[in-house]
């Protein structure tokens, strides 16, 4: 993806970020149509639509809700380009399997960053014209990489600890950049946390912000060993 284009997009309750993976359970009618639409392009074609995360609003159409209760942009209120952060991630749809009664599971894996420019809801689904955003180094990333580690590796043994679970040896890439972005997706965080470390504009201030992130997050759950926590093994499955 280059310069603006238009991508259908998906929003939901939590931020996707390049490189990762977020398997989707689909089920409602206006998502089976982009799936549909994405399993009709040329078998060698990329199956791409874009991850958005909701600032106001619900992944689900509600039920009898004032506003916006169906179409594209269901359980979005009337505003629906404010109910939706400006930034999300381009997801390419691998290993789209239909279940049997309807609906489709697939999952999504990260590929870059966009800044929602316009929305459009006359369709079946939401679409929007989108520009990349590029991706920045920044000034010493490099020496954030080893500091980060260590953070990140101390942040999962408190947790490990917390939950009295055994931490499994891993290796983390050297790579910033997909350091940077596989602690934020691993990080336990609310979606606006999550969302600003999408939006951060370089490697660098982002490994910046997660390295102090990991140590306030690390020293709360000194202070609070019964603080629950999610197995950072687990991956969840978003169903829209």
């Amino acid at each position: 993806m280059l310069g603006v284009t238009r991508l259908p997009l998906f929003p939901l309750g939590a931020a996707l970020f390049p490189g990762l993976v977020l398997p989707l359970n689909v089920f409602e009618e206006r998502y089976r149509a982009l799936v549909r639409d994405l399993l009709a392009l040329p078998e060698d074609a990329p199956r791409r639509f874009g991850v958005i995360a909701i600032r106001n609003g619900l992944e689900v159409a509600p039920t009898g809700q004032e506003g916006r209760a169906t179409g594209p942009a269901a359980g979005l209120g009337d505003e629906p380009m404010e109910a939706l952060y400006g930034y999300g991630c381009v997801a390419d749809a691998a290993g789209i399997a239909e279940r049997e009664g309807g609906g489709y599971e697939l999952v999504a894996t990260g590929v870059t960053r966009f800044s929602l420019l316009s929305l459009d809801v006359s369709g079946e689904y939401l679409t929007g014209e989108v520009e990349e955003v590029p991706e920045r180094t920044g000034t010493g990333a490099g020496a954030l990489v080893p500091e980060v580690t260590r953070a990140f590796t101390a942040y999962q043994k408190r947790l490990a600890g917390a939950r009295e679970r055994t931490l499994s040896a891993q290796e983390f890439p050297d790579d910033p950049t997909v350091l940077s972005y596989l602690v934020a997706a691993a990080v336990i965080a609310e979606t606006p946390v999550k969302q600003g470390l999408l939006e951060t504009p370089d490697t660098a201030a982002r490994l910046g912000a997660e390295l102090r992130l990991l140590r306030r997050e690390s020293a709360l759950i000194d202070k609070l060993p019964s603080l629950p926590a999610v197995d950072l093994a687990q991956q969840a499955v978003s169903a829209n």
